[in-house]
């Protein structure tokens, strides 16, 4: 071979190497965000959850509300 194209040859084969690293690399981030999202989701749901058992439990029914001062 030529010494240009082998020089050529082992610089994208070098290049590749990084590539698939880096590829790699962000795969592992692009999942660990995934399992932060996943967390929070259920985080916001339960929160949903609560605060809309909490305002429930606050609410009275009309039946049990007394009426307003000026009535």
């Amino acid at each position: 071979m030529m010494p240009d194209l082998e020089d050529r040859i082992i610089d994208l084969e070098t290049r590749l190497t990084y590539q698939e690293a880096m590829l790699q690399e962000l795969n592992d981030v692009i999942v660990d965000q995934r399992h932060a999202i996943d967390g929070l989701t259920k985080t916001v749901v339960a929160l949903r959850e609560r605060v809309q058992a909490l305002h429930l439990a606050n609410t009275a029914s009309c039946s049990e509300e007394t009426p307003p001062p000026h009535y």
